[in-house]
């Protein structure tokens, strides 16, 4: 499929009830009741506080795909992204008309309601659900294991949000979205389902790149149990991670949205039209893995308080993301003040061997939180506008 051609579908099905960083059931339950006109909306099970986990599925093709999102709460990028994808694929669109024959869809939106809530990456049981696929202590976890057991899927997207801090590889570019063919066993082994899912994400990567050139990343496939993607890939089921991070600029991660829902159509566009066999795995090992280099901020070359002989430090700062009145607040925290050639900033302000305050005219410390720095005089916003 062109990537012309996907773009003009997300312009035309993109879900205007979603939007900014705040997903939860309350907003996603209008948008299955009108879904409902069109397919059958499943409870699956409730949340540790009795939130009902919904499921759906699309499509009767013979080949099983379950997805689920926000399984970290406070990860909804690729939960608007399932919506945009839901809405094309029952549009009766004859250009994705394929997958719906060739494929089964089995979407789980929102995993995790009581963490959506919250927007926080645990559940109300302050358990962190992706380190839960061995012990079952959760019921979320439970009802994703009986999806998974009952669905009996041919293919596994576990979708996710990764945080700002993330460079594609040790250069200068943010990772804008990640991928993983998670491990099975201590080795690492390159199994055949592997790569299986390491040819759909080098698919996925090719596409991407005649967007964002080198700023697809990899995680690193440490093996652990205890994730649901290793699990899962134990199993012999492909499984594939996907991250969506920062495009500079869009923290409501409205452009990362369409580039997750331009991943989903690209991957299910191939498994719909091929039998893939994992032979064309290769071109996944030349993709970057993730390095932690970004901060949101950097102030760099600012006067050490006290010195006299010029000396010069960077000040790093990280955006707290906050849920203040239902809606996600994002308050600028220092992090590192230290020499910091070695990160990357998305936002750089240059000191220029000058003195740096805080709003109040204080000499900035680790944990401060400010809307403003002054620089000689001048009151500079951490935050563009």
């Amino acid at each position: 499929m062109q990537l012309d051609t996907i773009k003009q579908l997300y312009s035309t099905y993109k879900e205007s009830g979603l939007f900014n960083r705040y997903i939860t059931n309350n907003h996603i339950k209008p948008l299955l009741e009108i879904l409902s006109n069109k397919i059958n909306i499943e409870t699956l099970g409730q949340s540790v506080k009795g939130e009902n986990i919904f499921a759906f599925k699309i499509g009767d093709g013979d080949k099983r795909i379950l997805m689920w999102s926000q399984m970290h709460g406070n990860e909804s990028t690729t939960t608007k992204a399932i919506f945009d994808l839901t809405n094309t694929l029952l549009s009766d669109q004859s250009k994705t008309k394929h997958i719906l024959e060739a494929c089964t869809l089995y979407i789980i939106p929102i995993l995790n309601p009581d963490g959506a809530e919250a927007y926080t990456r645990i559940n109300a049981n302050e358990v962190d659900l992706n380190r839960d696929a061995q012990n079952l202590t959760q019921p979320e976890s439970l009802v994703l294991k009986s999806a998974f057991e009952n669905f009996k899927p041919h293919f596994c997207y576990n979708l996710h949000g990764q945080r700002t801090i993330f460079s594609a590889g040790k250069a200068n570019k943010s990772a804008v979205v990640s991928f993983l063919s998670p491990a099975q066993d201590e080795a690492c082994s390159l199994t055949p389902n592997r790569k299986v899912a390491m040819e759909i994400i080098s698919v996925m990567n090719a596409a991407l790149q005649q967007i964002i050139p080198d700023q697809v990343g990899v995680y690193d496939d440490a093996f652990n149990l205890n994730c649901v993607g290793d699990t899962f890939q134990s199993k012999n089921i492909p499984t594939i991670l996907f991250e969506a991070g920062h495009f500079p600029g869009d923290y409501e991660r409205e452009k990362t949205r369409e580039l997750i829902y331009m991943s989903y159509l690209t991957s299910l566009d191939y498994i719909a039209n091929n039998d893939i066999t994992g032979e064309k795995y290769q071109s996944y090992l030349e993709i970057p893995e993730n390095e932690k280099l970004f901060l949101d901020v950097i102030l760099r070359n600012v006067k050490v308080e006290n010195s006299d002989d010029g000396e010069v430090v960077d000040i790093g700062i990280m955006f707290q993301e906050r849920l203040i009145d239902k809606k996600i607040v994002f308050i600028p925290r220092i992090e590192k003040i230290e020499n910091l050639s070695n990160f990357y900033a998305h936002k750089t302000i240059q000191a220029n061997g000058l003195k740096v305050l805080g709003e109040n005219g204080n000499a900035l410390k680790v944990g401060d939180e400010n809307d403003f720095v002054v620089v000689n005089n001048e009151k500079i916003p951490i935050i563009s506008k």
